[in-house]
C-alpha cells in the first residue's frame, strides 16, 4: 500500500467524536455512581472519614504528576515513531492516544487504533507502524518490568527488609524475568527468519491468498522485528527511551504515592512499587477506563502485602480518578486539535514519510569500511 493511499485512510468508527462523547458520558455516570456509593453506602464510614480528612494539596500535586507522566509518553512516542516529527504534532498524537486508552472499551486497543490511523494519515507505511507499535509497547512497559525484577531481587537479597508476601513477590518476579527472556528471544528470531515479503515471493499465490494466511506472516514479522527494533532503539536513542519509559511509569507511580500521603500514610517503598506494578494487571480487564478492575487489582495487591484496607481503598480511588480523568480530558482536547490539523493537511509531517530507509538502517546496520 502506498503512502498516498494511506493518507486517505478513513478514521475508524470507534474513534468518531460521538462514540468518544458517549464513552466519556458513560464514564462520568459510573464515576458519579461510585462517588454516591462511597458517600452514602452502608459499611463505608471509615473510607468516608478518610476522605473528610484528605489533604487537597497532595491531590493537586497528583494532577500535575499525572500530566508529567503523559508528557513522558509523548516523548517516547516521538522517539519510537519519528524523532523528526514536530513537538506540537507529537503532543497531539501521543496525548490523544492516552485519551483513547482511557475512554474506549479495551485498554490499549483504542490508543493503538487512533495512533495507527493518524500515522497512516501522515504518510507512514503499514509495516513500519505495526513493528514500531510492538517496539513501543515493549519500551513503555520496560520500566515496569525492570522495576518488578529489581524490587523482587532486593527483597530476595534482604536489602528491603522483611517481605510481607514472598510467594507473590517471587512468582511475579520470575514471570517478569521470563518476559525479558522472551523479548530477547523474539529479537534474535527476527534475524533468523525470512520476512513476510520474502515468503510471499516464494510461495504460490493460491497458497497465501486467504486473509488469515496473509495476516499471519505480517503479524509474525511485526512481533519479531518489533522486538528487535525495541532493543535497537534502546541502544541508539537511549535518552528518549529511558526518560520516556521511566517518566511514564515513575510519575504515575508517584501519583499513587501522593494519594497515600493525602491520607497521612506511606506504605514501605518496596511494597508501594510491587503493589503498584502487580495491581496494574487489574486494569487490563476490558472495562472503560479500567473502572472497578484497576481499583480491585490495586486494593487486592496492597491487602496481600498487609496494608491498611480503608486507607488503601481511599488512596486507590483518588489515584484512579486522577490517572483516568487527566489523560482523558487532555487527550480529548488533543484529539480535537489533531483532527483539525489532519483535515487541513493530510500529511503535515511529510518528513516522517521516508521511514523505510531508517527501518532498514536499524535492521541492517552498515558494516564499517
Amino acid at each position: 500500500m502506498t503512502t498516498t493511499g494511506l493518507a486517505r485512510t478513513e478514521m475508524p468508527d470507534e474513534l468518531g467524536p460521538r462514540r468518544i462523547g458517549r464513552r466519556l458520558l458513560a464514564m462520568a455516570v459510573v464515576v458519579a455512581a461510585l462517588a454516591l456509593l462511597v458517600a452514602s453506602g452502608p459499611g463505608l464510614g471509615t473510607i468516608r472519614n478518610r476522605f473528610a480528612h484528605a489533604s487537597p494539596g497532595w491531590v493537586a500535586a497528583g494532577v500535575v504528576l499525572e500530566a508529567l507522566s503523559g508528557l513522558s509518553y509523548v516523548l517516547i512516542f516521538r522517539t519510537v515513531f519519528c524523532p523528526r516529527m514536530s513537538w506540537r504534532l507529537s503532543y497531539q498524537l501521543g496525548m490523544a492516544e492516552q485519551g483513547a486508552n482511557s475512554v474506549l472499551l479495551v485498554n490499549g486497543a483504542g490508543g493503538l487504533a487512533l495512533g495507527a490511523w493518524a500515522l497512516h494519515r501522515v504518510g507512514i507505511a503499514t509495516d513500519f507502524i505495526a513493528r514500531r507499535s510492538v517496539a513501543f509497547f515493549l519500551l513503555t512497559t520496560a520500566a515496569n518490568v525492570g522495576a518488578l525484577v529489581l524490587f523482587a531481587a532486593l527483597y530476595t537479597l534482604g536489602a528491603l527488609g522483611h517481605d510481607r508476601n514472598p510467594l507473590l513477590t517471587d512468582v511475579f518476579g520470575g514471570l517478569a524475568i521470563g518476559a525479558i527472556g522472551l523479548t530477547v528471544g523474539l529479537a534474535l528470531l527476527s534475524g533468523a527468519r525470512p520476512t513476510a515479503a520474502d515468503e510471499a515471493a516464494r510461495v504460490p499465490r493460491s497458497a497465501h491468498s486467504g486473509r488469515i494466511a496473509r495476516a499471519l506472516p505480517f503479524v509474525r514479522d511485526a512481533v519479531t522485528h518489533g522486538a528487535r527494533d525495541g532493543l535497537t532503539l534502546a541502544v541508539r536513542r537511549p535518552l528518549g527511551v529511558l526518560l520516556g519509559s521511566l517518566g511514564f511509569m515513575a510519575f504515575d507511580l508517584t501519583v499513587l504515592v501522593v494519594a497515600f500521603r493525602a491520607f497521612g500514610y506511606s506504605p514501605p517503598f518496596g511494597v508501594l512499587v510491587l503493589g503498584y506494578q502487580l495491581g496494574q494487571l487489574g486494569g487490563e480487564i476490558p472495562i472503560p477506563g479500567g473502572i472497578g478492575g484497576l481499583d480491585a487489582g490495586l486494593v487486592g495487591m496492597f491487602a496481600a502485602y498487609h496494608q491498611p484496607l480503608a486507607t488503601t481503598a481511599a488512596a486507590v480511588l483518588v489515584y484512579h480518578a486522577i490517572a483516568l480523568w487527566v489523560p482523558a480530558l487532555l487527550g480529548s482536547v488533543a484529539f480535537v486539535q489533531l483532527r483539525r490539523v489532519l483535515a487541513r493537511d493530510p500529511k503535515p509531517e511529510a518528513v516522517c514519510a521516508p521511514l523505510s530507509d531508517a527501518l532498514e538502517t536499524i535492521r541492517k546496520p552498515r558494516r564499517p569500511a
